[in-house]
């Protein structure tokens, strides 16, 4: 297999001139569609070829889009092609199967093509008579992911950008349900005369918590933080003790090591205490779906809000997340909007579940993938990018490298004995344009972090990255 960065060639475009309003407005050309099909097409075979980041010349060269804002229009086709010559050198191959930095999936092809469907009806799913088929298959897709994840399927859900939108959401409908329960009505008085929750997470918790509670108008040295063991896992028996005040953060895939929280050891103390439970499920709740791996995820359904990526694991395109409750009324009142204006149908109304109200048709992406994939497709999928990861990671222990955590799912670990070799190390991986992850501090020592979380991942592309590594080393 050759990589070979494109070579950057600069061209110059033709400017509109004198084009009526209409005319401009109402512009339709059969062949616009036609180059941006032909551009996909082209970036979809090269993703085995072309280099997985962008080499220094390919990212100086998008300095050609800035530019002053023009007085006349340019032709519609010839903006395109400038995105296509000049960005596509800048793009990041993370649909390919080499791209293993953060917790980055791919975008299955299904899901692409219902991303453009989606993007061509240009649907607002704030409501189901703005869309019908966005709040059909939104209510259809969230339906199947209780099912996929054995949620109860009373379960309420909402379709948000990522982690951190869903961490709010769920949370902020978990404050007002706590305080509901107190006789409070937060929405009517506020929290400054409210008593004061408390907030309890492991010390491992992802960042993207603590910035959902900041949002929410907390401050972190507020929070409760419980020592984690050497995986990163909470240990239960250091919880401090809850009431009915208290909402506990577990974590179903801790973002370096992959570890589990112990949810049922958790789930006790938080039903003895009448607390509520939030799990951040982001990437390692797809697990709960493993025919091998699902018992890392034994006691999640007992929590009472997750938060889970779909543009992680289930490899849907950017944005794609949802907030899940399982008291399906705390986000219907905590973000139910009414006005004269809004109309409601009998369907369910996508935007009393959300903080948002005009959103894009994000169901339509998913309900894509999880009828491509089915149960069995979803399940192979996730097993066999975690069996990718304990492949990987076994080679490069023969390599030398020290793998600093339990390979359980598709998170991998790696140092040396000497530190300071890493910066070079990993400096030297992504240049080579083979391969591309990047570092991480994990129990106070410099370390770099893989993540395989592409469907797209094949036995050769980890073979080409453990090339890379090789000659890096």
């Amino acid at each position: 297999m050759i990589l070979a960065f494109p070579k950057i060639t600069v061209k110059s475009y033709s400017i509109k001139t004198h084009v009526s309003d209409m005319e401009f407005i109402m512009e339709f050309d059969q062949k616009l569609f036609d180059n941006v099909i032909k551009a996909a097409k082209s970036f979809e075979t090269s993703l085995n070829t072309r280099p997985v980041t962008p080499n220094e010349d390919a990212i100086h060269a998008l300095n050609q889009f800035d530019e002053p804002f023009i007085n006349s229009g340019m032709d519609a086709k010839d903006v395109i092609n400038m995105l296509v010559e000049i960005g596509e050198q800048g793009v990041v191959s993370t649909r390919g199967g080499r791209y293993f930095g953060f917790v980055t999936g791919s975008a299955l092809p299904v899901s692409i093509a219902a991303n453009w469907m989606a993007g061509a009806w240009d649907q607002n799913s704030a409501l189901s008579i703005m869309s019908p088929l966005a709040a059909k298959l939104e209510d259809v897709a969230g339906k199947w992911v209780l099912d996929a994840l054995d949620f109860p399927a009373e379960c309420g859900f909402g379709f948000v950008t990522g982690a951190s939108m869903a961490g709010f959401t769920a949370l902020s409908a978990a404050r007002n349900h706590t305080y509901k329960k107190l006789g409070i009505d937060i929405k009517a008085y506020g929290i400054t005369s409210a008593p004061p929750l408390k907030f309890v997470m492991g010390e491992e918790i992802h960042p993207t918590n603590i910035i959902a509670l900041q949002y929410m108008g907390y401050g972190k040295n507020e929070f409760h933080m419980v020592p984690c063991d050497e995986q990163g896992r909470m240990i239960a028996s250091d919880i401090p003790k809850l009431d009915d005040h208290t909402i506990i953060i577990a974590q179903a895939g801790n973002v370096n090591s992959g570890a589990f929280d112990p949810f049922n050891e958790i789930c006790d103390k938080a039903s003895d205490a009448n607390a509520w439970v939030h799990v951040d499920a982001a990437f390692g709740g797809w697990t709960k779906v493993s025919k091998s791996r699902c018992h890392l995820t034994n006691g999640m359904e007992r929590a009472d809000s997750w938060s889970l990526d779909c543009h992680k694991w289930l490899n849907v395109p950017y944005d794609s997340a949802l907030a899940i409750c399982k008291n399906a009324e705390s986000l219907t009142d905590m973000f139910g909007v009414t006005a004269p204006y809004l109309i409601e149908g009998a369907m369910r109304e996508p935007s009393h579940h959300t903080p948002e109200f005009s959103k894009r048709a994000r169901g339509l992406e998913i309900w894509a993938a999880l009828k491509h994939l089915g149960k069995d497709g979803l399940s192979e999928m996730i097993d066999r990018t975690c069996n990718h990861a304990k492949h990987f990671a076994s080679e490069m222990e023969k390599l030398g490298i020290i793998i600093m955590n339990d390979v359980v799912i598709n998170q991998i670990v790696g140092t040396f004995d000497d530190e300071e070799r890493v910066d070079q190390f990993i400096d030297k991986v992504q240049k080579s344009g083979k391969t591309w992850f990047g570092p991480t501090v994990w129990k106070g020592k410099k370390a770099f972090r893989i993540s395989v979380s592409s469907y797209a991942t094949t036995d050769e592309d980890i073979d080409i990255a453990l090339q890379a590594i090789k000659d890096a080393l």
